[in-house]
């Protein structure tokens, strides 16, 4: 479950994940209001229980990947793993640290991207 007032939230970690949650809602609301395409959010688990934070999808097929980390403690090997099954456009791991930007690989001659929150809620 999701809040907007992410600051009820007690735990560091979910708060985070909450915030990151209501920024993406924001522009996936913007992104169909404006006439961008249709774009949905989504939570993402399987049978095993892998599972990332995010998927946005646009015209119904992955199209961005999310997973929220409060610290850079490795990629995820879960957003590596649907990265690699679902070829979205992009996959990014969002972490709560400052000045954080490097790529990473997900296969198929693609790259992810672990970028500083600061940075990428910029773009939403």
């Amino acid at each position: 479950m999701y809040l907007w007032d992410w600051t009820e939230i007690e735990d560091p970690g979910r708060r985070f994940e909450n915030m990151v949650a209501s920024h993406l809602l924001k522009k996936v609301h913007f992104w169909n209001d404006s006439g961008a395409g249709n774009f949905d959010l989504f939570y993402l688990r399987d049978k095993e229980k892998r599972e990332v934070d995010f998927l946005v999808t646009r015209e119904r097929r992955p199209w961005l990947l999310v997973e929220a980390k409060m610290s850079q403690s490795g990629i995820s090997k879960h957003l590596q793993y649907f990265a690699g099954r679902l070829a979205p456009a992009m996959a990014v791991q969002v972490v709560n640290s400052p000045d954080v930007q490097e790529f990473f690989s997900i296969g198929n001659h693609k790259r992810g991207i672990l970028i500083s929150a600061d940075r990428f809620l910029s773009f939403f």
